[in-house]
């Protein structure tokens, strides 16, 4: 890892590894003090032990962590401040001006001692004065402190290694005896090394929010139990993000991989590969072995957290069931043939120019993944534009991204989203729409909560009750249950009590908006056709209700609006997504720290994907191909001329492909046959391919059209970047060599050159250095730069160096800010007597996307199977019980599921499609399934949409969604016989 020294506020490195032992503090008042005879300057608020660690001079400490506030427990901090009685906290105790600290006195050394050697009798028989162990805070400080021997007598019959369980005379059951908990698949609890610091519960709850641990016990029987008596860690409430892991200082909660593995020897910083928040982590080595990823405590989106799947959920990379030898086959119908790098390029070469010598240059086409990274998703393009003569590239992220980049774009002036993830601290009021955090986003989820926590107020508009109306301390001030589909008329109904009360922002309108339009559009909205009594039929929320959310949120103080998939993956996405930037507007909650509207995207690089340029009509920066002065730029690059018309979306293809005008297709990363709409559809343009070329890690569903099998790579064996939901682009640093002997930009590479591209790269930063040659937004953007700051948000450039966290700050992009009318308009197909109910999907948290990485994972233990949520009515007229397999059908297509009924799904027309809770007990299968995103009808991963849209992007796709359901992305009713 390079060793980044860059100071921060306080003095100390930004990309230090040192824990300072409690949080830094942003005052600007600054407070010199005094410390073992050093001056250190640092912010007022700072503590005395953080002060001190920032002037080199190390405190003691079994308690206290730089990642959450100080406890004060453990007493091993103590110091000496002169003109003050007594050894306080150095935790807890803050800094004053002139203050005069000593940390190393004799008494303070005889008071640590002491302290000290009443925790390590209550461990004789361990190695405690042993040879250090890094995992091991206690014998780490034991040796700092001194420690030479224990006066103090072990308890008669303790036992700390290979415990069993086993009752004191009274019947009681004692920790000291209690045998591990090894029930989680990724970490074991031994509580006879619990030390009772209460570092695991307070991270649980003041971290991750779950409030899943406790202390149990009395005295010296307390020790840290997960959940109520009889709980294990896999039947309690927690999530296994690993906070408690993390901060466990005595080895007591320890990685399985470590226990197995030993220490790791190295580590290197890289971002994770699920969703798109982001999360940055230190791949921790032996060799290109890796043992654990350990969350970056300097990652700017995640700082220091992390859920189940980066945590744990890497083992994929690994997987026996990943193929690391290319293939080919003449047809579909043939067995696969292992061949060299060279004969399947070749082949795959030769194949793609023939079917344009006989059918014409636009007769194939690519698509690019939203999981790759930056640079491999732009080379990709490149080669179509490029190489292929055509413009016919396309991505899963369109459908997820584009109706933000087209809303967005027509009232802001460009196409992501306005905040960093640190403005949800300065939010007041927070509106989540069609978005189910907790499970898609969860450690955004976790700062939310966080934030609620401390009094902001919360309106979530979903037509499913998800796990933020109401959990430990969270309960939501608003829930707008709209019936799915009714998107645009909530958002306009919401507008209208804005206007209409007169709660709008006019000096901010005036100043920043086109008055105008802003007069036109109040007109729009004001007619009572919008009012929350004329709509409360259509959409199901009551007036009242909605009347109340609509002046929470324009008065409440800052407001904040964070949507999903439930929003855009809808035939009135892009309606929405700017109904949602007019309620910004109208309430002035743009351009500062903790307001703005907030996408959250779903895969690791759908914003990086759009923005390289994968749409069949938009060049890198989202600008148009017939733009000349555009294709200008590239052209001198590129040394070819490009295609000035749009090219073919993935639909369009694949009706050409039907046609027999399209006939190959290079598909990296992306599984469509499961992904997209329509399974039949997709299978039917697949089957009439001549030449389907497939780059990923496993034999998918797509593959099974497919003519020749490129291997892929994770993202664990390459350098690249990602941009996430916040438009910070993050370092990927390769951790191991290619198991497959190529990373994806270089197979991208290898077929380029053999169709004649003549490309020379040696390294991504060469394709990031083009990028930002080409690019305006990416202007300044580098590795060094990213290496130098840790991560920048674009726009980065001139005007903005350093990027850009917070966007329309001074201005809108496009000048003025633009009010457009939002007229609602009901979906074509409704549901009927033959088709009376919507099925919806979502979103789990143990389970990612179409499932090909986290299925080949432990993560299988908590959901290894694809589970219907009926509302008792629904299934109580159908003579459904809780655990009936039940058969649904569309006019489309069909499947069969395990029902759970349960009242988190809105009665006649309430389906809710998720994987279940696998193996742990009933009340832990209630919890989980009440997490999951929303979608009316069949839709990927979000809130409220409309009926029967992506049946086959089922969460977690652990059925065979190509045998199953599919429909048209424009909706379909459904049956459940």
């Amino acid at each position: 890892m390079k060793d980044f020294i860059i100071p921060g506020l306080d003095g100390a490195p930004l990309f230090s590894d040192r824990d300072y032992g409690t949080p830094a503090r942003r005052s600007q008042t600054m407070v010199t003090l005094t410390i073992d005879g050093q001056s250190v300057t640092v912010p007022e608020g700072t503590s005395v032990m953080r002060a001190a660690n920032t002037a080199g001079v190390t405190v003691p400490k079994l308690c206290a962590t730089d990642s959450m506030e100080a406890w004060g427990s453990c007493r091993l901090c103590l110091v000496e401040i002169e003109g003050r009685r007594g050894t306080p906290a150095s935790c807890t105790t803050p800094v004053a001006e002139g203050m005069v600290v000593h940390t190393q006195t004799d008494k303070i050394r005889r008071l640590r001692q002491g302290v000290m050697e009443l925790y390590v009798s209550d461990f004789p028989e361990q190695t405690i004065l042993g040879a250090a162990n890094r995992d091991n805070k206690l014998q780490e400080m034991a040796a700092a402190v001194g420690l030479k021997q224990v006066r103090y007598a072990a308890p008669e019959g303790t036992k700390l290694a290979n415990h069993v369980e086993a009752a004191d005379a009274e019947g009681n059951a004692n920790p000291r005896w209690l045998a591990q908990d090894v029930s989680n698949p990724y970490f074991a609890y031994d509580p006879a090394q619990c030390i009772v610091c209460n570092l695991c519960v307070r991270a649980c709850d003041d971290v991750q929010g779950t409030f899943a641990l406790t202390i149990e016990g009395r005295g010296f029987e307390s020790r840290m139990s997960p959940g109520m008596a009889g709980d294990d860690y896999l039947s309690s409430d927690c999530v296994s993000c690993g906070a408690c892991v993390q901060v466990c200082p005595t080895g007591a909660l320890l990685e399985k991989s470590v226990i197995e593995l030993g220490t790791p020897s190295h580590s290197i910083v890289t971002t994770c590969a699920y969703c798109g928040v982001g999360c940055q982590f230190e791949a921790e080595m032996q060799g290109e072995t890796v043992v654990r990823m350990t969350p970056w405590k300097h990652g700017k989106a995640n700082h220091g957290h992390s859920c189940v799947k980066g945590r744990f959920a890497w083992g994929y990379t690994t997987h026996k069931d990943r193929i690391l030898n290319p293939m080919i086959r003449e047809s579909i119908t043939d067995p696969w043939r292992e061949v060299s790098w060279d004969e399947a390029i070749t082949y795959a070469a030769t194949r793609l120019r023939d079917l344009q010598g006989r059918h014409g240059t636009k007769a194939i086409g690519g698509i690019t993944s939203s999981r790759c990274t930056n640079e491999e998703t732009y080379l990709v393009q490149k080669m179509i534009r490029a190489v292929f003569g055509n413009n016919n590239t396309d991505t899963c992220a369109r459908v997820c991204h584009s109706p933000t980049g087209y809303g967005l774009g027509r009232a802001f002036g460009t196409s992501a989203g306005t905040q960093d993830f640190d403005s949800v601290e300065h939010t007041d009021v927070v509106i989540v729409m069609g978005a189910n955090p907790t499970d898609a986003h969860p450690v955004f989820a976790s700062r939310l909560k966080q934030r609620l926590r401390k009094g902001a107020k919360l309106i979530v508009i979903d037509p499913r009750r998800i796990d933020l109306v109401r959990s430990p301390h969270i309960k939501a001030a608003h829930h707008l249950a709209l019936k799915p589909g009714t998107n645009v008329a909530v958002v306009t109904s919401l507008a209208h009590v804005v206007v209409t009360e007169g709660l709008f922002d006019e000096a901010f309108i005036r100043e920043r908006c086109d008055w105008d339009e802003f007069q036109h559009y109040a007109e729009f909205v004001a007619d009572p056709r919008h009012s929350p009594e004329a709509t409360e039929a259509l959409t199901g929320v009551p007036a009242a209700e909605l009347r109340a959310a609509a002046r929470l949120f324009a008065t409440g103080g800052n407001g904040s609006i964070y949507y999903g998939l439930g929003v855009t993956e809808h035939s009135q996405g892009s309606t929405t997504v700017m109904g949602i930037a007019n309620l910004a507007m109208l309430t002035g909650n743009i351009g500062r720290p903790g307001v703005g509207v907030n996408p959250l995207r779903g895969q690791n690089n759908v914003q990086g994907s759009c923005d390289m340029g994968s749409f069949p009509h938009e060049l890198p920066g989202y600008r148009h191909v017939s733009q000349d002065a555009t294709r200008d730029v590239f052209e001198k690059l590129w040394g070819t001329v490009l295609d000035k018309e749009p090219g073919l979306r993935i639909n369009n293809m694949l009706d050409a492909a039907v046609e027999g005008t399209f006939r190959g297709l290079y598909v990296q990363g992306e599984d469509i046959l499961q992904s997209d709409p329509d399974t039949r559809h997709v299978a039917a343009g697949l089957a009439a391919m001549d030449c389907v070329i497939v780059q990923d890690l496993f034999l998918n569903e797509t593959a099974n059209y497919a003519h020749v099998f490129l291997p892929g790579s994770t993202f664990l064996e390459k350098d690249g970047t990602f941009t996430n939901a916040e438009r910070r682009i993050n370092r990927v640093r390769k951790v191991m060599t290619p198991k497959n002997g190529y990373a994806d930009w270089e197979v991208t590479q290898l077929l380029a050159n053999a169709m004649g591209a003549g490309w020379t790269y040696t390294h991504p930063a060469q394709v990031m250095d083009e990028i930002a040659a080409t690019t305006p937004t990416f202007a300044g953007v580098s590795f060094d730069l990213i290496d130098e700051k840790g991560s920048v948000q674009w726009p980065c450039n001139e005007l903005h160096p350093e990027g850009t966290p917070i966007m329309h700050v001074d201005g809108f992009v496009r000048g003025k800010g633009r009010f457009i009318v939002t007229e609602y308009v009901a979906t074509d197909e409704k549901t009927g007597p033959r088709f009376p109910l919507l099925l919806t999907t979502g979103r789990i948290l143990s389970q990612y996307n179409v499932g090909a990485q986290t299925r080949r994972t432990s993560n299988m233990v908590w959901h290894d199977q694809d589970v219907l949520e009926i509302h008792p009515h629904d299934a109580e007229v159908r003579g459904i019980k809780d655990g009936d397999r039940v058969r649904l059908a569309s006019r489309s297509g069909e499947t069969s599921l395990r029902a759970f009924v349960t009242d988190r799904v809105s009665p006649a027309g309430g389906l809710h499609h998720l994987p279940p809770s696998g193996h742990a007990g009933q009340r832990r299968h209630h919890r989980l399934l009440g997490l999951g995103d929303q979608l009316p009808g069949i839709q990927g991963d979000g809130g409220a949409g409309a009926p029967l849209q992506r049946p086959d992007r089922l969460a977690g796709g652990l059925h065979q969604p190509g045998r199953a359901i599919s429909s048209h992305r424009d909706g379909r009713g459904v049956t459940c016989p």
